[in-house]
């Protein structure tokens, strides 16, 4: 038998590419890590993949994540390596772990449990703090192996809170010498491999005893500075990316206007994040047309959306449930699920717990716990991200004729006590997905936002990019469909331009062997579930799917069917160094 030509060939696909163009039957041969034929290919591999009558696409690149932590324990990013990504990017919203001096370390610590839903014992165990600065923080990383490519950007509270200490953290104005050093130290991290710099402008990111992060206000001075810090890594040809969360209050055009003028002082590419708020449910229309024009004046400006509704999950083994402000309830909110369920199910002690009144509680979700008219049941053979009105726990209740409680407690008792409620907060203002179907093929969006690595015990959204193909471009009834070949080019090809990761994206000869064979009649989501493998027994949120075959990254078979092969060919991804192989940011 003649040597083996290539190391992997994936035969007979129908390859989506990445480009936006129309799928075609094709070969992929790759050697190394990189792809070396598309097309018919005559030399057999020392590995072949079957994929006759499956789709083909590149790996998907995330670019909203927050695995800060997890990536410094865990081998496996998980949830979103079962969902078709083989790069992510973390350090987003301003929050993570470097730089930090070891007397700051609690204090980075107590804003992720509180802004990102990562639990302080968890964090405490998990962490080792190999590092202080933000170039020591990558070089841990990178003695790590992982099962997809991680990179990540300097976080705006870590590095406020490194420069000013207290007066970072009561967020006092920075002054000129503050600024001063918060930008050499950011133009050391993106020379250093940092893909850019991160910030939040929103209340919904607090600490967990409620103070708003460090840099909720701070002013367009110390945003400029730091940008222009970007501007001045390698020898002044710029590098790194800018990645906003704000609620753009009080005056959407003043927040955007702000934002456009720190990209065209540093020239640095930008992103924010763009929802449609319920309250004000055509707000994000205006953002969207003071970002076509500034992108129509040659500004590198783009906004993160998601792919469905961002919303919170309630359960009996969540950080939260309807009933967790009840003084009742909370005599057994510490008990294990299945003790729950036994108390539950009793009629006297349920009796007392529909009597009662519940305390108000000053947090988020405790103003929606009782949004019975916003809350849904999710299905657990086949969760609905798109449910209709009249299958709200309000409408349940007057169907049935019970109070809404009634409703939502029966469900929460389903399937032993791990039955979920569903509230979408963002980008379903109007009882459906509509605004996310016009911010999603919108010129200058990218998919963003689902947070792979957060929110641990109230959201599961690191299964974007699975809804994605399966709800955008073949079972959405409630209005129009994306094309396949539109979504695997934003997923793809989109997101790796956003971070400038140009290695990456599409298949095509010489770029990254970074693939997924996809089953894409039987793909779906299940439903997300509740495991305690963390750190110090944490629990987290998981969502898998089926219908993944393989996924690929850097030549390596890295998940058959869902499972792990125990092939760990991920790495850190540095930037503007480029020195490595794992990628390149673009100046």
């Amino acid at each position: 038998m003649a040597e083996a030509a290539f190391d992997l060939v994936v035969r007979g696909g129908v390859v989506v590419d990445g480009s936006g163009g129309e799928p075609f039957e094709a070969d992929v041969a790759i050697a190394g890590e990189r792809i070396t034929q598309v097309g018919t290919v005559s030399g057999h591999g020392i590995e072949e993949i079957d994929a006759r009558g499956m789709i083909v696409t590149p790996g998907f690149v995330d670019v909203h994540t927050h695995y800060d932590g997890q990536a410094t324990w865990d081998e496996r990013l998980q949830p979103s390596s079962w969902h078709g990504i083989t790069t992510v990017v973390q350090g987003n919203c301003g929050v993570g772990f470097a730089p930090c001096l070891p007397e700051d370390r609690a204090r980075l610590v107590y804003l992720m449990e509180g802004v990102e839903d990562l639990p302080f014992p968890v964090l405490a165990a998990g962490l080792p703090w190999n590092w202080q600065s933000f170039p020591e923080y990558l070089d841990a990383l990178e003695q790590r192996r992982f099962d997809i490519d991680l990179a990540t950007q300097l976080p705006h509270a870590a590095l406020r809170v490194r420069v000013m200490r207290e007066r970072g953290v009561a967020r006092e104005p920075a002054t000129p010498d503050d600024i001063h050093q918060m930008a050499a130290i950011a133009k050391a991290a993106v020379e250093a491999g940092a893909l850019g710099f991160s910030t939040s402008r929103t209340l919904n990111h607090r600490t967990r005893a409620g103070e708003p992060t460090p840099t909720l206000t701070a002013e367009e001075d110390e945003l400029t500075g730091i940008a222009l810090g970007l501007a001045a890594a390698n020898g002044g040809r710029g590098a790194g990316v800018l990645q906003v969360v704000s609620d753009f209050r009080p005056d959407p055009a003043t927040e955007f206007a702000m934002f456009r003028r720190i990209v065209e002082k540093s020239g640095r590419p930008l992103s924010f994040s763009l929802a449609q708020s319920h309250a004000a449910p055509d707000s994000y229309k205006l953002l969207l047309g003071a970002l076509h024009d500034a992108v129509d004046a040659g500004l590198p400006m783009k906004a993160q959306v998601s792919t469905r509704a961002v919303g919170v999950l309630f359960g009996l083994d969540l950080t939260v449930n309807p009933f967790s402000s009840y003084e009742t309830y909370k005599l057994i909110a510490n008990l294990s699920v299945d003790q729950q369920v036994a108390k539950l199910r009793d009629a006297d002690f349920r009796a007392r717990l529909f009597a009662e009144t519940p305390n108000p509680r000053d947090t988020f979700a405790g103003a929606n716990l009782s949004n019975w008219a916003g809350m849904y049941p999710l299905d657990p053979e086949n969760p609905d991200y798109e449910p209709k009105a009249d299958h709200t726990v309000a409408a349940l209740a007057a169907s049935r004729g019970v109070a809404p409680k009634v409703v939502a407690l029966e469900h929460m008792l389903s399937n032993d006590g791990r039955g979920l409620l569903y509230l979408p907060f963002l980008s379903y203002g109007n009882g459906s997905l509509d605004a996310s179907h016009e911010m999603l093929q919108h010129r200058d969006t990218v998919p963003g936002l689902s947070d792979g690595g957060a929110h641990l015990g109230m959201i599961c959204d690191g299964s974007f990019s699975t809804s994605l193909l399966t709800h955008w471009t073949r079972d959405r009834s409630r209005g129009p469909k994306l094309s396949l070949p539109f979504v695997v080019k934003r997923q793809a090809a989109d997101t790796a331009a956003l971070v400038g990761l140009a290695d990456r994206g599409m298949i095509l000869p010489g770029l990254r062997a970074d693939l997924n064979v996809i089953d894409y009649d039987k793909l779906a989501l299940l439903a997300p579930t509740t495991v305690h493998d963390l750190p110090a027994g944490g629990r987290r949120l998981m969502q898998r799917a089926k219908g993944y075959v393989a996924t690929i990254v850097a030549g390596k078979i890295t998940y058959l069917d869902g499972n792990p092969t125990g092939a760990l060919p991920g790495r850190l991804v540095r930037g503007a160094r480029g020195a490595t192989s794992r990628g390149r940011l673009a100046a």
